[in-house]
């Protein structure tokens, strides 16, 4: 099907959470998605947290993430990049923060970052699939939830927290942050706090060389143009613990500028603000064991400024979202939960160069889940129903003020039958509907960040699918084999496509891409293993493909990631660990029309660390050494007019230091 441009697979090690066995190989905990944390989750699922996270993240989200099966970045240059699951991005991947809704523009273009910095979340969790019977039909392709402590939901006497600073990279990244936690009171009664302050100044990223597109043609470039990036954030939090659950608040500010590399002098000037409330109240008696909330404000607006200093657009987005979860007393071998959540989107683009219309949608859903075991079965079976309003209020290019209402209703049975002590066997169908996005409604304008012309179709219909995913798994204490198949077919498949059509942009012909529906199927496989060879040294591996095609036409999908595989050993001997690995993706042939094949690559990373103790204090050392060979690669995901100008990074080392108290 595909052929890979190197052979060789060497590969890999990185030290596990601090305070866990480097050798274990069980399950994590995965809180998203299993709200009832009594079984076992049938949805693939992975999470990253501790010293795994601390050397695993990179400046982004996507970027963090993409290492993971299944997960590929948007890739937008080392700014923004979005996580891609199972070839699905933008609207039908879920981005949240504390399970909560994580207002920003990043799913209306791929030139806009994610409003998280991964400085300082404690724990990341993605679930590859249809999630959308918790999170709703925008989560059909899956959900990555950040998680911290900026609200306390566990109470401590005393003060805990953690510093890092980290420097170098493709970027010359110069980076940091603490995190401090606080409380006092006993088990049933107290306060806690929580602050944290982060900042980031990078410049742009270094690559192997190559011809990067001009107006004139191509130059020869090392690095990628206008890339550079300086962020900080913070955030203070407090909660109150009193018998059976705690309420809590905080509140958290965002700040970033960056570069878009597709215009030589466009900068994104991005603020991000969130106020939030949760708590949870829990009973062993009476037919209501826990009722748990959530409440955020979110004011975003991000400015893409000429290089003159005018500023061209201006995007705003102001959301409210809620959430209510109450869990039911057992009926038989039934457990479950109903829950209601509400979304409220405001969002405006400004200025000449706006391509999208104000617009406001309304949310609001309705969902049952529930899990027994029977005949030998873990069982899951739930629903979603949702209310969905979309209103334009159009303008000179947009056309009179439209309104859009939609009723989705997603279902979902899965099932993890045991096979023995050892292994297991997970199934889940589901059937999901999701509301057409504002801009896949209502676009019609040049996006210069992206350097396109992109449309979109107010006649868009639910866009409906149906899925199954199966899996397979072996575990054992320090060895494991996750296997997953899945299918999902689309009736109307919302692509945003090129069309072969061109528009003018100051004399510049720029393509056309539209919102279209097709009638699709994507289709995979993911493969996860991990094999103790010796108490000190593991061999890795992970393999992950995805094929996606207009049914009608068999024209592939696009921007999908091509065969993608890892190899890798792991090491720990006392207080020093680390990583070999070789990562490979094959050619991208089956791309889509007025798309470029993309070339197979194999890169090779290291990384050492050093476990340190100074008294009750404890730290971890790293460094870290990607790409070794200088490999020239490209992203297949990135949107095509903007591949060639911002290669994967080149040869690069880095090294940071983590201390916790």
């Amino acid at each position: 099907m595909r052929s890979f441009a190197l052979a060789p697979l060497a590969v890999a090690c990185l030290s596990l959470a601090a305070h866990a066995d480097p050798a274990e190989s069980l399950d994590k905990v995965v809180v998203t998605g299993n709200p009832l944390k009594t079984q076992v989750l049938a949805q693939p699922s992975d999470s990253l947290s501790g010293d795994q996270l601390v050397l695993t993240r990179a400046t982004n989200l996507g970027d963090t993430l993409q290492g993971l099966p299944g997960v590929a970045a948007t890739n937008f240059g080392p700014n923004a990049s979005r996580p891609s699951i199972r070839g699905l991005d933008g609207d039908r991947v879920r981005i949240l923060s504390n399970s909560g809704a994580s207002v920003d523009a990043s799913n209306l273009s791929f030139d806009h970052g994610v409003a998280i910095d991964p400085l300082v979340i404690d724990k990341v969790e993605v679930l590859r699939g249809a999630a959308a019977l918790l999170y709703g039909g925008n989560a059909v392709g899956g959900v990555v939830n950040t998680l911290d402590n900026r609200i306390p939901r566990t109470l401590i006497d005393g003060l805990s927290g953690a510093a890092e600073v980290r420097l170098g990279g493709a970027s010359h990244d110069k980076s940091g942050a603490v995190v401090l936690d606080g409380g006092s009171g006993q088990r049933n009664a107290g306060w806690g706090w929580h602050v944290d302050l982060s900042g980031r100044d990078a410049s742009d990223q270094s690559a192997p060389r190559f011809a990067s597109p001009t107006e004139e043609g191509s130059e020869s470039r090392t690095s990628v143009r206008n890339s550079a990036a300086r962020s900080h954030g913070g955030a203070v939090g407090g909660s109150v613990f009193f018998q059976g659950g705690f309420a809590g608040v905080s509140l958290d500010d965002f700040h970033t500028d960056y570069g878009t590399t597709a215009e030589a002098d466009v900068t994104i000037r991005m603020q991000r603000q969130r106020v939030a409330t949760a708590g949870e109240w829990a009973t062993t008696e009476g037919p209501v064991h826990r009722v748990s909330w959530q409440l955020s404000r979110n004011r975003y607006e991000h400015q893409e400024v000429e290089g003159t200093g005018a500023v061209g657009t201006t995007f705003k987005s102001t959301g409210t979202d809620g959430r209510v979860e109450v869990e039911h007393a057992a009926l038989g071998p039934v457990k479950g939960l109903i829950g209601l959540q509400t979304e409220a989107l405001d969002f405006a683009a400004l200025g000449e160069e706006a391509f999208v219309p104000s617009t406001r949608t309304r949310n609001t859903g309705v969902f049952v889940l529930e899990q027994a075991k029977l005949g030998g079965v873990d069982w899951s079976a739930g629903a979603r129903t949702e209310r969905v309003t979309v209103d334009s209020d159009g303008g000179d290019r947009f056309g009179a003020a439209q309104s859009r209402r939609f009723r989705p209703l997603s279902l979902a049975l899965s099932g993890v039958l045991p096979l023995s002590e050892a292994w297991s066997l997970s199934a889940n169908l589901n059937r999901t509907q999701r509301a057409p996005a504002y801009y896949e409604l209502f676009a019609n304008g040049l996006h210069l960040a992206s350097a396109a012309y992109e449309r979109g179709d107010a006649t868009l219909g639910l866009e409906r699918s149906k899925g199954l995913d199966v899996g397979v798994k072996w575990e054992s204490a320090q060895s494991h084999v996750h296997v997953n198949f899945y299918e999902t077919r689309f009736a109307n498949y919302v692509a945003l496509q090129a069309t072969g059509e061109s528009a003018d942009n100051a004399g510049t012909a720029v393509p056309v891409y539209a919102f279209t529906a097709v009638p699709a199927r994507l289709r995979g496989v993911e493969f996860e293993g991990r094999w103790q060879l010796h108490p000190s040294v593991a061999l890795l591996s992970q393999l992950d493909a995805v094929r996606g095609d207009n049914r009608t036409t068999g024209e592939p999908l696009p921007r999908l990631a091509p065969l993608r595989a890892m190899l890798g050993l792991e090491a720990k001997q006392g207080d020093w660990s680390g990583k070999l690995e070789w990562r490979g993706a094959a050619r991208q042939t089956r791309v889509a029309e007025f798309d470029t094949p993309t070339p197979g690559y194999g890169t090779v990373r290291l990384s050492v660390a050093r476990q340190l103790r100074w008294g009750q204090t404890d730290a971890l050392w790293y460094l870290k050494l990607d790409n070794l060979g200088n490999k020239l690669a490209y992203n297949a995901t990135a949107v095509p007019t903007i591949r060639d100008l911002a290669p994967q990074a080149g040869r690069s080392a880095s090294t940071g230091l983590q201390l916790r108290f």
